[in-house]
Protein backbone atom coordinates (compact mmCIF):
# COMPACT_ATOMS: atom_id res chain seq x y z
CA UNK A 1 0.00 0.00 0.00
CA UNK A 2 1.13 3.55 -0.68
CA UNK A 3 1.08 4.73 2.96
CA UNK A 4 2.56 1.50 4.28
CA UNK A 5 5.36 1.81 1.74
CA UNK A 6 6.03 5.40 2.78
CA UNK A 7 6.23 4.45 6.44
CA UNK A 8 8.34 1.36 5.78
CA UNK A 9 10.76 3.36 3.63
CA UNK A 10 11.09 6.00 6.33
CA UNK A 11 11.81 3.37 8.99
CA UNK A 12 14.42 1.74 6.77
CA UNK A 13 16.08 5.08 6.20
CA UNK A 14 16.22 5.69 9.95
CA UNK A 15 17.71 2.29 10.62
CA UNK A 16 20.14 1.96 7.76
CA UNK A 17 20.79 5.19 5.88
CA UNK A 18 20.20 8.30 8.00
CA UNK A 19 20.17 11.79 6.56
CA UNK A 20 23.62 12.90 5.53
CA UNK A 21 25.25 14.40 8.56
CA UNK A 22 26.25 18.02 8.80
CA UNK A 23 29.76 17.63 10.08
CA UNK A 24 32.10 20.58 10.22
CA UNK A 25 35.47 19.32 9.04
CA UNK A 26 38.27 21.61 10.22
CA UNK A 27 40.56 20.61 7.34
CA UNK A 28 37.90 21.00 4.66
CA UNK A 29 38.87 23.70 2.20
CA UNK A 30 35.67 24.90 0.49
CA UNK A 31 35.74 25.89 -3.17
CA UNK A 32 36.00 29.58 -3.95
CA UNK A 33 33.97 31.77 -6.24
CA UNK A 34 35.63 33.46 -9.21
CA UNK A 35 36.11 36.56 -7.02
CA UNK A 36 37.71 34.58 -4.20
CA UNK A 37 34.92 34.24 -1.64
CA UNK A 38 34.06 30.87 -0.05
CA UNK A 39 31.38 29.26 -2.21
CA UNK A 40 28.27 28.55 -0.14
CA UNK A 41 25.87 28.68 -3.09
CA UNK A 42 23.62 25.93 -4.36
CA UNK A 43 20.36 24.10 -3.79
CA UNK A 44 19.76 22.90 -0.25
CA UNK A 45 17.15 21.08 1.78
CA UNK A 46 16.26 21.59 5.44
CA UNK A 47 13.89 18.59 5.50
CA UNK A 48 14.16 16.69 8.78
CA UNK A 49 11.99 15.23 11.51
CA UNK A 50 14.05 17.24 13.98
CA UNK A 51 12.35 20.55 14.72
CA UNK A 52 13.50 23.83 16.19
CA UNK A 53 12.25 23.05 19.69
CA UNK A 54 12.82 19.85 21.63
CA UNK A 55 9.93 17.38 21.97
CA UNK A 56 8.72 16.35 25.41
CA UNK A 57 10.53 13.35 26.81
CA UNK A 58 13.80 13.79 24.93
CA UNK A 59 16.77 13.27 27.24
CA UNK A 60 18.81 16.13 25.83
CA UNK A 61 20.19 17.81 22.72
CA UNK A 62 22.22 14.82 21.52
CA UNK A 63 20.45 11.46 21.59
CA UNK A 64 21.52 7.87 20.98
CA UNK A 65 20.45 5.81 18.01
CA UNK A 66 17.99 3.99 20.26
CA UNK A 67 16.41 7.20 21.55
CA UNK A 68 16.36 8.64 18.03
CA UNK A 69 14.33 5.62 16.91
CA UNK A 70 11.85 6.24 19.74
CA UNK A 71 11.56 9.92 18.82
CA UNK A 72 11.06 8.89 15.21
CA UNK A 73 8.17 6.61 16.13
CA UNK A 74 6.61 9.29 18.33
CA UNK A 75 6.90 11.99 15.69
CA UNK A 76 3.57 13.28 14.42
CA UNK A 77 4.43 12.69 10.76
CA UNK A 78 5.38 9.08 11.45
CA UNK A 79 2.20 8.51 13.43
CA UNK A 80 0.01 10.05 10.74
CA UNK A 81 1.59 7.81 8.10
CA UNK A 82 1.02 4.76 10.31
CA UNK A 83 -2.62 5.59 11.04
CA UNK A 84 -3.38 6.37 7.41
CA UNK A 85 -1.78 3.08 6.38
CA UNK A 86 -3.98 1.24 8.88
CA UNK A 87 -7.07 2.99 7.54
CA UNK A 88 -6.13 2.18 3.97
CA UNK A 89 -5.53 -1.44 4.91
CA UNK A 90 -8.98 -1.60 6.50
CA UNK A 91 -10.57 -0.29 3.32
CA UNK A 92 -8.80 -2.69 0.97
CA UNK A 93 -9.49 -5.75 3.11
CA UNK A 94 -13.19 -4.99 3.39
CA UNK A 95 -13.07 -4.21 7.07
CA UNK A 96 -14.89 -1.28 8.62
CA UNK A 97 -13.51 2.02 7.33
CA UNK A 98 -12.02 4.10 10.12
CA UNK A 99 -12.87 7.76 10.61
CA UNK A 100 -9.47 9.05 9.62
CA UNK A 101 -9.89 8.91 5.85
CA UNK A 102 -13.57 9.77 5.56
CA UNK A 103 -14.44 12.83 3.52
CA UNK A 104 -16.58 14.05 6.40
CA UNK A 105 -13.60 14.27 8.77
CA UNK A 106 -13.24 18.04 9.38
CA UNK A 107 -9.81 17.59 10.99
CA UNK A 108 -8.28 15.80 8.04
CA UNK A 109 -6.56 18.72 6.26
CA UNK A 110 -3.63 17.31 4.26
CA UNK A 111 -3.06 13.59 4.24
CA UNK A 112 0.46 12.25 4.62
CA UNK A 113 0.91 11.75 0.88
CA UNK A 114 1.26 15.52 0.43
CA UNK A 115 3.68 16.04 3.31
CA UNK A 116 7.41 16.09 2.72
CA UNK A 117 9.00 16.79 6.11
CA UNK A 118 11.95 14.42 5.79
CA UNK A 119 12.40 10.77 6.71
CA UNK A 120 14.84 10.96 9.62
CA UNK A 121 15.98 13.04 12.56
CA UNK A 122 18.83 15.41 11.79
CA UNK A 123 22.48 14.81 12.56
CA UNK A 124 25.29 17.25 13.27
CA UNK A 125 28.85 15.97 13.63
CA UNK A 126 27.51 12.45 13.23
CA UNK A 127 25.18 12.71 16.24
CA UNK A 128 21.39 12.75 16.29
CA UNK A 129 19.85 16.02 17.43
CA UNK A 130 16.52 16.22 19.22
CA UNK A 131 16.18 19.94 18.43
CA UNK A 132 17.93 22.68 16.50
CA UNK A 133 17.99 24.93 19.56
CA UNK A 134 21.25 24.40 21.44
CA UNK A 135 20.84 27.18 24.00
CA UNK A 136 19.03 27.31 26.42
CA UNK A 137 19.76 23.76 27.45
CA UNK A 138 16.09 22.74 27.55
CA UNK A 139 15.78 23.27 23.79
CA UNK A 140 12.85 25.68 24.09
CA UNK A 141 12.37 29.26 22.91
CA UNK A 142 12.73 31.37 26.08
CA UNK A 143 9.69 33.62 25.72
CA UNK A 144 9.21 36.19 28.46
CA UNK A 145 6.73 34.87 31.00
CA UNK A 146 4.99 38.23 31.07
CA UNK A 147 4.39 38.12 27.35
CA UNK A 148 0.79 37.23 26.63
CA UNK A 149 0.81 37.55 22.84
CA UNK A 150 3.40 36.74 20.22
CA UNK A 151 4.04 38.54 16.95
CA UNK A 152 1.90 37.35 14.07
CA UNK A 153 2.86 33.84 12.94
CA UNK A 154 5.41 33.13 15.69
CA UNK A 155 4.43 29.68 16.82
CA UNK A 156 1.25 29.77 14.74
CA UNK A 157 -1.14 27.01 15.71
CA UNK A 158 -4.82 26.27 15.34
CA UNK A 159 -5.77 27.84 18.67
CA UNK A 160 -4.20 31.14 17.61
CA UNK A 161 -6.09 31.01 14.33
CA UNK A 162 -9.30 30.23 16.19
CA UNK A 163 -8.90 33.42 18.22
CA UNK A 164 -8.59 35.58 15.12
CA UNK A 165 -11.50 37.41 13.60
CA UNK A 166 -12.94 36.31 10.26
CA UNK A 167 -14.63 39.48 9.05
CA UNK A 168 -12.08 40.18 6.31
CA UNK A 169 -9.12 38.36 4.72
CA UNK A 170 -6.80 40.77 6.51
CA UNK A 171 -7.98 39.38 9.85
CA UNK A 172 -6.29 36.07 9.13
CA UNK A 173 -2.59 35.31 9.63
CA UNK A 174 0.09 36.00 7.02
CA UNK A 175 0.76 32.31 6.46
CA UNK A 176 -2.93 31.48 6.17
CA UNK A 177 -3.26 34.19 3.51
CA UNK A 178 0.00 33.13 1.83
CA UNK A 179 1.42 36.62 2.28
CA UNK A 180 4.64 35.70 4.05
CA UNK A 181 6.00 32.51 5.62
CA UNK A 182 9.53 33.61 6.50
CA UNK A 183 10.96 30.76 4.42
CA UNK A 184 14.08 32.82 3.63
CA UNK A 185 14.54 33.73 7.31
CA UNK A 186 15.49 34.98 9.68
CA UNK A 187 15.65 32.31 11.16
CA UNK A 188 15.76 29.49 8.56
CA UNK A 189 13.47 26.65 9.61
CA UNK A 190 12.07 23.34 8.38
CA UNK A 191 8.45 22.31 8.18
CA UNK A 192 5.76 20.06 6.76
CA UNK A 193 6.86 20.57 3.15
CA UNK A 194 8.64 22.96 0.78
CA UNK A 195 11.95 22.67 2.62
CA UNK A 196 14.11 23.49 -0.40
CA UNK A 197 16.04 26.74 -0.67
CA UNK A 198 18.54 28.24 -3.06
CA UNK A 199 21.58 30.37 -2.21
CA UNK A 200 23.08 32.54 -4.96
CA UNK A 201 26.24 34.64 -4.55
CA UNK A 202 27.59 37.71 -6.32
CA UNK A 203 30.57 39.83 -5.25
CA UNK A 204 28.25 42.30 -3.48
CA UNK A 205 25.25 40.24 -2.42
CA UNK A 206 24.04 36.83 -1.29
CA UNK A 207 20.45 35.88 -2.13
CA UNK A 208 18.40 33.25 -0.26
CA UNK A 209 15.30 32.03 -2.09
CA UNK A 210 12.85 29.96 -0.05
CA UNK A 211 10.63 27.43 -1.79
CA UNK A 212 7.61 28.38 0.32
CA UNK A 213 5.89 31.28 -1.46
CA UNK A 214 9.16 31.95 -3.33
CA UNK A 215 10.32 34.44 -0.71
CA UNK A 216 13.63 36.20 -1.32
CA UNK A 217 16.10 37.70 1.13
CA UNK A 218 18.98 39.77 -0.22
CA UNK A 219 22.07 40.13 1.99
CA UNK A 220 24.44 43.04 1.32
CA UNK A 221 28.07 41.97 1.58
CA UNK A 222 30.18 44.49 3.50
CA UNK A 223 27.23 46.86 3.33
CA UNK A 224 25.42 49.07 5.81
CA UNK A 225 21.97 48.75 7.33
CA UNK A 226 19.30 50.92 5.76
CA UNK A 227 17.12 53.50 7.54
CA UNK A 228 15.50 52.16 10.70
CA UNK A 229 12.29 53.92 9.69
CA UNK A 230 11.79 51.43 6.84
CA UNK A 231 11.19 47.88 8.13
CA UNK A 232 11.63 45.19 5.51
CA UNK A 233 10.10 41.79 4.81
CA UNK A 234 12.80 39.26 5.79
CA UNK A 235 14.62 42.11 7.52
CA UNK A 236 17.60 44.30 6.74
CA UNK A 237 20.53 41.89 6.33
CA UNK A 238 24.22 42.73 5.95
CA UNK A 239 27.01 40.19 5.83
CA UNK A 240 30.73 39.68 5.75
CA UNK A 241 33.09 36.71 5.58
CA UNK A 242 35.12 35.56 8.55
CA UNK A 243 37.46 33.01 7.04
CA UNK A 244 35.22 30.43 5.36
CA UNK A 245 32.09 31.54 7.21
CA UNK A 246 29.50 34.04 6.00
CA UNK A 247 28.29 36.05 9.01
CA UNK A 248 24.94 37.81 8.55
CA UNK A 249 23.35 40.37 10.88
CA UNK A 250 19.64 41.05 10.40
CA UNK A 251 17.59 43.79 12.06
CA UNK A 252 14.47 45.85 11.37
CA UNK A 253 12.16 43.03 10.32
CA UNK A 254 8.70 44.08 9.15
CA UNK A 255 6.54 43.56 12.30
CA UNK A 256 3.72 41.92 10.31
CA UNK A 257 6.10 39.19 9.14
CA UNK A 258 5.92 37.27 12.37
CA UNK A 259 9.67 36.82 12.55
CA UNK A 260 11.46 35.52 15.62
CA UNK A 261 12.52 39.09 16.44
CA UNK A 262 10.73 42.37 16.93
CA UNK A 263 11.86 45.76 15.69
CA UNK A 264 14.17 45.85 18.71
CA UNK A 265 15.77 42.49 17.98
CA UNK A 266 18.72 41.15 16.05
CA UNK A 267 19.55 37.77 14.48
CA UNK A 268 23.14 36.81 13.72
CA UNK A 269 23.56 33.88 11.32
CA UNK A 270 26.65 31.93 10.30
CA UNK A 271 26.88 29.87 7.09
CA UNK A 272 29.90 27.54 6.91
CA UNK A 273 30.53 25.02 4.13
CA UNK A 274 31.13 21.95 6.29
CA UNK A 275 31.89 19.63 3.37
CA UNK A 276 30.81 19.18 -0.23
CA UNK A 277 27.39 17.93 0.90
CA UNK A 278 26.38 20.42 3.60
CA UNK A 279 26.45 23.95 4.87
CA UNK A 280 26.30 24.23 8.65
CA UNK A 281 23.82 26.97 9.55
CA UNK A 282 24.05 28.56 13.01
CA UNK A 283 22.07 31.43 14.50
CA UNK A 284 21.87 33.65 17.59
CA UNK A 285 18.63 35.46 18.45
CA UNK A 286 18.77 38.57 20.63
CA UNK A 287 15.59 40.39 21.60
CA UNK A 288 14.95 41.41 25.23
CA UNK A 289 11.44 42.55 24.32
CA UNK A 290 10.44 38.97 23.45
CA UNK A 291 12.83 36.67 25.30
CA UNK A 292 14.26 36.22 28.77
CA UNK A 293 17.69 35.46 27.31
CA UNK A 294 19.67 35.22 24.09
CA UNK A 295 19.10 31.86 22.42
CA UNK A 296 21.00 29.89 19.80
CA UNK A 297 20.54 27.09 17.31
CA UNK A 298 22.21 25.22 14.47
CA UNK A 299 20.87 23.17 11.58
CA UNK A 300 22.36 21.42 8.53
CA UNK A 301 21.56 22.66 5.03
CA UNK A 302 21.94 19.57 2.88
CA UNK A 303 22.85 19.77 -0.79
CA UNK A 304 19.99 18.48 -2.94
CA UNK A 305 19.34 17.81 -6.59
CA UNK A 306 15.77 19.02 -6.19
CA UNK A 307 14.67 22.07 -8.15
CA UNK A 308 12.41 24.94 -7.18
CA UNK A 309 9.10 24.56 -8.97
CA UNK A 310 6.34 27.10 -9.39
CA UNK A 311 4.66 27.68 -6.05
CA UNK A 312 0.91 28.19 -5.71
CA UNK A 313 -0.90 28.82 -2.46
CA UNK A 314 -4.35 30.40 -2.31
CA UNK A 315 -4.28 31.64 -5.89
CA UNK A 316 -7.08 30.15 -7.95
CA UNK A 317 -8.90 28.30 -5.19
CA UNK A 318 -11.75 29.00 -2.81
CA UNK A 319 -10.11 28.59 0.59
CA UNK A 320 -10.38 32.15 1.85
CA UNK A 321 -13.90 32.63 0.43
CA UNK A 322 -15.00 29.41 2.10
CA UNK A 323 -13.39 30.35 5.41
CA UNK A 324 -15.11 33.74 5.56
CA UNK A 325 -18.45 32.42 4.37
CA UNK A 326 -18.18 29.64 6.94
CA UNK A 327 -17.67 32.26 9.64
CA UNK A 328 -20.88 33.99 8.53
CA UNK A 329 -22.72 30.68 8.74
CA UNK A 330 -21.40 30.13 12.27
CA UNK A 331 -22.57 33.60 13.25
CA UNK A 332 -26.06 32.86 11.99
CA UNK A 333 -26.08 29.72 14.10
CA UNK A 334 -24.73 31.52 17.16
CA UNK A 335 -21.49 29.50 17.14
CA UNK A 336 -17.88 30.64 17.51
CA UNK A 337 -15.73 30.33 14.42
CA UNK A 338 -12.59 28.41 15.16
CA UNK A 339 -10.25 25.69 14.01
CA UNK A 340 -9.79 22.38 15.77
CA UNK A 341 -6.61 21.64 17.68
CA UNK A 342 -5.45 18.80 15.41
CA UNK A 343 -4.65 19.56 11.79
CA UNK A 344 -3.20 16.17 10.85
CA UNK A 345 -6.40 14.22 10.28
CA UNK A 346 -7.31 14.23 13.95
CA UNK A 347 -3.88 13.21 15.25
CA UNK A 348 -2.78 15.67 17.92
CA UNK A 349 0.89 16.61 18.22
CA UNK A 350 1.20 15.12 21.69
CA UNK A 351 2.35 11.82 23.12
Amino acid sequence: MKYSAILASAICILAAAPMAQAQTEPKYNPPKTSWGAPDIGGMFSTASLTSMTRPAGASGLIVSNEEAAKLFNRNIYTRVAKEEAEDQQAVTTGKEKLALLTDANPDRAYNRYWMDPGADLGKINGQYRSSWIVEPANGQIPYLKAQTSRPNNIGDDEEQYADRASDNPEDRGNTERCVHFGSAGPVLRNGMYNNTLQIVQTPDHVMILGEMVHEVRVIKINGQHGPAAIPQWSGDSVGHFEGNTLVVETVNVEPRQGSLISLKGKVTERFTRANEHQVLYQYTVEDPTLYSQTWKGEMPLNVTNDKLYEYACLEGNYSMFNLLSGARAFEREGRKNGARKAIFAGVADTE
